[in-house]
């Protein structure tokens, strides 16, 4: 093979992976199959119960992992399929616990690494999953008191996202534009949708009620 003929071929390569990688972005945005609810406890406990939905298509595919970020830790997983109910298996590995399972978690594992395991029945071809994890996180630096006034600063990078304030508190400012409603109970939920690629930067601050 010539050199000209080789390096036309090793360009027509990067250029397909290129393709799939861009296919993988637009795929993910294109569905808009994700939802993260956050349920604000007490300020004062920097803890939040979250739930995440969402569907999984790819034919073999037997597990979700979710990486927890650093600084927080996760209590109480749990899952169901949404299609049928049945609750799933659900861990926590950390450190060591992640080599020895041989997970693929995208990032080099520390002793520090934490994720949560979330193992279901392999997806069939042509058909899909609903799947929603449930978790309590624990975060001093996201999630926190400055004196009398509630913070939550988190980033977020899904499609939709919503906040729960705890109840008894109000909103006094948000630096992301959000739909603001009061739920039945008379807490304030926030609803942010993320069409970018990339994540968003939220700011809440909340004042209790007198």
């Amino acid at each position: 093979m010539r050199p000209r003929a080789f390096v036309a071929l090793l360009g027509l390569a990067a250029a397909a992976r290129g393709q799939d990688s861009r296919d993988v972005r637009l795929d993910e945005r294109a569905h808009q199959d994700r939802d993260i609810v956050y349920f604000l406890q007490q300020p004062e406990t920097h803890s939040f119960d979250l739930y995440h939905d969402y569907t999984e298509s790819k034919p073999g595919v037997d597990k979700y992992l979710n990486v927890v970020r650093k600084g927080s830790s996760a209590s109480k997983p749990s899952a169901r399929v949404l299609d049928t109910g049945q609750p799933l298996a659900a861990e926590t590995l950390r450190g060591e616990e992640i080599r020895r399972a041989g997970l693929d978690i995208g990032e080099p594992v520390g002793p520090e690494s934490e994720v949560v395991v979330i193992r279901f029945p392999a997806v069939e071809k042509g058909r899909s999953l609903r799947l929603r994890i449930s978790e309590t996180y624990t975060d001093e630096k996201s999630y926190r008191l400055e004196g009398d006034e509630l913070v939550f600063d988190r980033s977020f990078g899904r499609p939709r996202n919503a906040v729960v304030l705890p109840s008894g508190w109000y909103l006094t400012a948000c630096a992301i534009p959000a739909t603001v409603t009061a739920m039945p109970d008379g807490r304030i939920r926030l609803d942010f949708v993320n069409p970018r690629p990339d994540e968003i930067a939220v700011l809440i601050k909340a004042r209790k009620r007198k």
